[in-house]
């Protein structure tokens, strides 16, 4: 993996770099150490539809580098799932079906310390329970990302009051979810659903702040890439898994 100075994940976010990750849904490191060294610079660690536990999370990101970001999907927004994700040492969290800026505050105050927020001190794996507090205390509120996902079309309505809270560091667009509060499940090259994407996108570039995505594929993270979206996310890990053994089954039955 080509060195890229080793700058906080959410520095690199907030300076618009290119950021591109994948989806990681199941518990084993190994696997996410392969997709680092695959040259993501980020994995969405997904405990919402993934079969990742709060108990996994330690190992998965012991198998991480420094410069590959682990950012957690929490199942909901609830202060205890977002504070054991940063226990456990997430660089950031990505709470799904946010829909109103008041949803958004609260998860917002969840990931900060006071006097910024309201998440709760432990001894825990982020700070080497306790060997590194004082310093752990002075620097995650500075490096911890909060993003809301924006997946249902309530969302899209309220976007300008989302970015607009405190402590949002990005948003991450759900397309499929987004598709399916339209009434067009799965259908994500529609359209109403391309004109929803778009208002988020642009109430993002109004307010400056990142705009992230999730692309099934290479070919739609070229065109979100073209669009203006910096957090991208492609494919996940069954997902390539599959594509990658449909094709050497293919391949070998071709030529044998």
């Amino acid at each position: 993996m080509k060195d890229k100075g080793y700058k906080k994940f959410r520095e690199r976010l907030l300076d618009r770099e290119l950021l591109i990750g994948t989806i990681i849904s199941l518990p084993v490191p190994e696997l996410a150490a392969a997709a680092c060294r695959a040259g993501f610079d980020w994995l969405f660690l997904d405990m919402e539809h993934g079969t990742i536990g709060l108990k996994d999370l330690n190992g998965l990101f012991d198998a991480l580098p420094p410069e590959c970001a682990g950012v957690v999907r929490v199942p909901e927004n609830g202060e205890m799932w977002i504070k054991k994700a940063l226990d456990a040492g997430a660089s950031g969290i990505i709470v799904p079906h946010t829909n109103t800026a008041k949803e958004a505050a609260l998860a917002a105050r969840w990931c900060r310390y006071a006097p910024a927020g309201e998440r709760s001190l432990g001894f825990t794996r982020a700070n080497r329970f306790g060997d590194l507090l004082p310093g752990y205390l002075e620097s995650a509120n500075r490096e911890t990302v909060y993003i809301p996902q924006i997946e249902h079309i309530e969302a899209v309505r309220n976007i300008e009051a989302i970015v607009d809270v405190p402590g949002v560091d990005a948003v991450f667009v759900g397309p499929f979810d987004l598709s399916a509060s339209l009434g067009l499940p799965g259908k994500t090259e529609a359209p109403e659903v391309l004109r929803a994407i778009g208002a988020v996108k642009e109430a993002c570039l109004r307010k400056n702040l990142p705009a992230g995505i999730f692309c099934r594929n290479g070919i739609a993270a070229e065109k979100a890439i073209g669009e203006g979206f910096t957090l991208v996310c492609v494919g996940l890990d069954v997902l390539m898994f599959k594509s990658a053994a449909e094709e050497t089954v293919k391949k070998l039955r071709r030529e044998y």
